[in-house]
Order: C-alpha cells, then sequence, then structure tokens
C-alpha cells in the first residue's frame, strides 16, 4: 500500500469512503444511482442502435447525438459502478494507477460531451441559418473528423494531468471522501507543491468546457437573430421547436456543473455530502435523462421507439 523513496512514505493505495456523513444511508442512496445507471445505459444503447440501424436518421444531428449516447454510456459507466460497489460491498480501495486511469477517463469524457454539445449548437445554427446548404456543408467525411477533433482535444489536454499526478509523493492521506477520483482531490493528499496542477486544471477547465459554453451562447444568439428576422411564424416556431431538446440537455449539462465548480471554490461552509452528491448528480443526470429529452422532442426517434415496442401498433 505504500512505497518508500528519497521523500518519505508514499502511498499507492487509497480508499474511497463514498458520502461521508452518510454512510448509514448507503444503501438507500444506491437505489436511485442503480435505478438512474440502469436507464442511462439502456436509454442511450437504444437511442445508438435505432439511429445506426435507420438510414433516414443518418443526418448530422442524429450522428452527432449517437456521439453523445456513446459518452453518456462511458461517462456514467465509468463512475457509478465504483460508486455502487462502495454502497453495496464496502469496496473502496483502489490503486492509484487505477484511480487516475478513472479520473482521466471521467474528465476526458466529460470534456468531449462539452465538445459534442457545442457541434451539436452549429448544427442547428447552420441548419436554420442555411438549410439550403445544411447537406453539402455537413457531410459524413466533416461529421467524422469533427468527432474525431472532438476526443482529441480531450485527450490530449487531459493528458498532461496523469505526468503531473504521477510525478506526486501522496504522503499526507490515503482516504478520499468521495465515490470517485479526481484530479484535485487526489492531488491535495500530495506533500509537493501542487500550484502547477491547480493552475493547469484551471487552464484545461477554462479552455474546455468554460470556451464551449461561450462558444454555445454565441451560437444561440445568432439563432436566435436569425429566426425573429424570419418572415413566416410558422416557419420562427418551427426552427425553434428544433432547438428545444438540445437547449434541454445544454441546461442539464452545464446547469449541475457549473453549480458544483461554484459550490467547490466559494461553498467552504457546504456540509462534504452535499458537494460529492453534487458531483455525482453530474454524472448521473445527464446520462439518465438525455435519452429521454431526445425521446419525448424528437419525432422520428419516437416513432422508432413506439415501432419497437408496439409494432402491431400504427
Amino acid at each position: 500500500m505504500m512505497t518508500l523513496n528519497h521523500t518519505g512514505v508514499s502511498h499507492t493505495v487509497f480508499r474511497l469512503l463514498g458520502i461521508p456523513g452518510l454512510e448509514d444511508q448507503h444503501i438507500w442512496i444506491s437505489i436511485p444511482f442503480f435505478i438512474s445507471y440502469a436507464i442511462a445505459l439502456f436509454g442511450n444503447s437504444l437511442v445508438i442502435c435505432i439511429i445506426l440501424t435507420k438510414r433516414n436518421l443518418h443526418e448530422p444531428m442524429y450522428l452527432f447525438l449517437c456521439m453523445l449516447a456513446g459518452a453518456d454510456i462511458v461517462l456514467s459507466t465509468c463512475t457509478v459502478p465504483q460508486a455502487l460497489a462502495i454502497f453495496w460491498f464496502h469496496a473502496g480501495e483502489i490503486s492509484l494507477d487505477r484511480c487516475i486511469t478513472q479520473f482521466f477517463i471521467s474528465h476526458s469524457t466529460f470534456m468531449s460531451e462539452s465538445g459534442i454539445l457545442l457541434v451539436m449548437a452549429f448544427d442547428r445554427y447552420i441548419a436554420i441559418c442555411f438549410p439550403l446548404r445544411y447537406t453539402t456543408i455537413l457531410t459524413h467525411t466533416l461529421i467524422g473528423k469533427i468527432g474525431i477533433t472532438i476526443f482529441l482535444r480531450s485527450y490530449c489536454t487531459i493528458f498532461p494531468i496523469v505526468f503531473l499526478l504521477k510525478r506526486l509523493n501522496f504522503c499526507k492521506n490515503n482516504i478520499i471522501p468521495h465515490t470517485f477520483c479526481e484530479h484535485i482531490g487526489l492531488a491535495k493528499y500530495a506533500c509537493n507543491d501542487i500550484r502547477v496542477n491547480i493552475w493547469y486544471g484551471l487552464f484545461v477547465l477554462m479552455s474546455t468546457v468554460v470556451l464551449d459554453a461561450l462558444l454555445i451562447f454565441v451560437s444561440y444568439v445568432l439563432i436566435l437573430h436569425a429566426v425573429f428576422h424570419m418572415s413566416s411564424q410558422d416557419s420562427r416556431h418551427k426552427a425553434l421547436n428544433t432547438c428545444g431538446s438540445h437547449v434541454c440537455i445544454i441546461v442539464l449539462f452545464y446547469g449541475p456543473a457549473f453549480f458544483t465548480i461554484l459550490t467547490q471554490r466559494f461553498g467552504r461552509h457546504i456540509p462534504p455530502h452535499v458537494h460529492i452528491l453534487l458531483a455525482n448528480v453530474c454524472v448521473l443526470a445527464p446520462p439518465m435523462l438525455n435519452p429521454i429529452i431526445y425521446g419525448i422532442k424528437t419525432k422520428q426517434i419516437r416513432e422508432q421507439v413506439a415501432h419497437i415496442f408496439f409494432p402491431k401498433q400504427k
């Protein structure tokens, strides 16, 4: 569990506590966690299968939605099973390498989702402002390149943090009051100076998630400007309706994320279990609700779901 080096003892195994202060309620807390995870797996897998198997859904909007559903599955699978193992079996022991791997996958996937939401906003902008050129601009080749760029951006920005963590000596403590591993949550147990970790983590956050949110805001300002200059009220209503599900997902994704960041930075008097629960909402709520929102708001997906479960009904 520990190694010796020239700076002293460094922990190589850590223990995740789950939700501190609510240990007696872990069994009850695990119920919504399990239900949310099951819905996320089923809903997103169903969305991916429908989009990939129906050629009429091989349009840019649905292909980006397919990427989002895949990222949702990875994000929830990377974190929720670990939490359930803690709640059910008290299996919180995790090696340093596994902890860093979990952090790398969860954080890079979270940033990938942010990038996907940005390109979905760009997709809506093209569809509304340049409808006649929509399919010629967003070709399948370009969509593939965009997808690769999104994931490369996430992995390349997070990858240096792996080395920033590996250089540290964790001699303070090996008990982590959380359900999964985080960058600063792990780094703060090091005896080394972690200012580089803090500043690089802030740079990554500002250059990816915050920048994406600002660009999405600009995209929707341009979209609204174009919509309110349409001559037909029916056209305005139809254009706004196509953005409804995307706006819901944006609020669902960025709302809890920014609220969590603010409480971590300024909510020093907020109980620790509230911080942990908010962090879990960020990885639980979007993957669970995204397929439900798109299933309800998108006619084509709704019809395909109805055809799968009620094949005899017209």
